[in-house]
This record gives C-alpha cells, sequence and structure tokens, in this order.
C-alpha cells in the first residue's frame, strides 16, 4: 500500500502479460489434442496450461489483483490502513492486469495466424466456457473463484520452498480450471481472445463477465478468506 503508484501500475501490468500464457496454452493444447472439454485427460492436460500464467505471475512477484483481494483487506480490518487505500491499492493493480492482459491479447492475435500453433476456433470454444452461462452464475461461480484465490494468497504466504509453493498455486488455479469458474484477471485474457476471434462473443458478453467475475472474485476474496481468516486468527486465544 506504500508503493509510489507507477510501481503498482508497472507491476499489474506486467502481470496481466504473463497470466495471458496460460489461455495462450490453453488454445494450443487445445488444438493439439484430440479430445475436448469433457474428456477427461484433456480437461487435466488444459487446466494445468491454465496455472502456467499464475505461476509466472506468483513466482515472479507481481501485483495480481484477485491476491490482493485478501491480502490488501487484512492491514484495513486490523486498523493499519484505510478504506481509501485499499481502494487505491485495488483500482492500480486492477486497471494495470487488464490493460496487460488486453496488449497480450491483441499481440498474440496480431502473430499468431502465421504461427499456425492454435487454432482461432480454438480460442472462441475457451471463450465460451466463460460467457455462455446466466449472469447469476457468473457472480455466484466468480465468488468460488475469489475464495480459491484468497485461499492461495493465504497458502502461499506459509510456503517456504519454491517447489511446495509450485504446488500449491498449482492445485489451486488447476481447480479454477478444471471447474470454469471466471476468475477476472485471466478471463479478461480468454474472453477478449473470443471477441477477437469468434463474431458470437460480443464486447457486451465481455464487459458482463469481466464485471460480475470482478465483484464475485471481491466478494469471494475479502469476505471468506480475508474476513473469516483475519477473524479466526483475531480470536485464537493466548
Amino acid at each position: 500500500m506504500d508503493r509510489e503508484w507507477s510501481g503498482l501500475v508497472l507491476s499489474g501490468f506486467s502481470a496481466g502479460l504473463d497470466i495471458g500464457f496460460g489461455p495462450l496454452l490453453m488454445a494450443v493444447f487445445l488444438t493439439l489434442s484430440e479430445g475436448g472439454y469433457g474428456d477427461i485427460g484433456t480437461e487435466l492436460l488444459l487446466a494445468s496450461a491454465y496455472a502456467v500464467g499464475f505461476i509466472f505471475v506468483i513466482i515472479g512477484r507481481s501485483e495480481l489483483f484477485t491476491e490482493h483481494t485478501t491480502l490488501a483487506v487484512m492491514p484495513v480490518l486490523d486498523g493499519q490502513a484505510t478504506l481509501r487505500e485499499l481502494g487505491r491499492l485495488w483500482g492500480l493493480v486492477y486497471v494495470g492486469n487488464i490493460v496487460g492482459g488486453a496488449a497480450f491479447t491483441a499481440l498474440v492475435v496480431t502473430m499468431f495466424p502465421s504461427l499456425g500453433v492454435a487454432d482461432p476456433e480454438a480460442f472462441g470454444t475457451i471463450a465460451h466456457k466463460l460467457v455462455d452461462h446466466d449472469l447469476d452464475w457468473l457472480f455466484v461461480a466468480g465468488i468460488l473463484a475469489g475464495w480459491l484465490m484468497g485461499l492461495l494468497a493465504w497458502l502461499i504466504t506459509a510456503a517456504q520452498e519454491t517447489v511446495s509453493r509450485l504446488l500449491i498455486i498449482w492445485l489451486v488455479t488447476a481447480s479454477i480450471g478444471i471447474l470454469h469458474l471466471p476468475h477476472s484477471i485471466a478471463g479478461n485474457v480468454e474472453v477478449l481472445f473470443g471477441v477477437f476471434v469468434s463474431p458470437e462473443v460480443s464486447v457486451l458478453d465481455y464487459a458482463k463477465f469481466l464485471s460480475l467475475a470482478t465483484l464475485g472474485n471481491a466478494v469471494g476474496g475479502g469476505v471468506f478468506v480475508g474476513l473469516l481468516k483475519y477473524g479466526h486468527v483475531t480470536r485464537g486465544g493466548g
């Protein structure tokens, strides 16, 4: 919270770029795989690919909005920071994440047709997994995704070795991937790919997804992890 605004934005932008490698690898694996969604082998492969972007971001110590929905809430609950400072942190990191993801998407869409490693249909298929739901589902599933990301932020603080941190990141984020839960930052890239390459995914679909996933993620991480963990730790006795 004490970091200057430009550092937060740049770190958030870097995270938005790096996390895009997860959805990109998903499209490549979906293109190369003989199976598809619903096939257990393909689902596990895509979930593991999804986790790659989070590994790059978290091990690389870039700022990710969905981690701060838990971590940055705790100093506010403890009276060491204000809601204004929390809003500043969330806002700067979130904008950096979204703009970074959009830049990554634009770069990939521009250069990837010449590389030929992923079919455009694969990007559309991945996007439809997130937008082909009603608004209630997006919000509730977004809470679950934020809850899991909050748990990840909580567990990472207890992991001392790189291998254990990698395992925790993979376990939690692959779970988000295989459940097809809407993570606002990774999903930003997934759905934007669909907007660029699939006429069936509209800008309105993107706006609905991003707003509800973001709100759900904030509630899941802030309430179901940040508030509850802080509550039971401060009431631990002794």
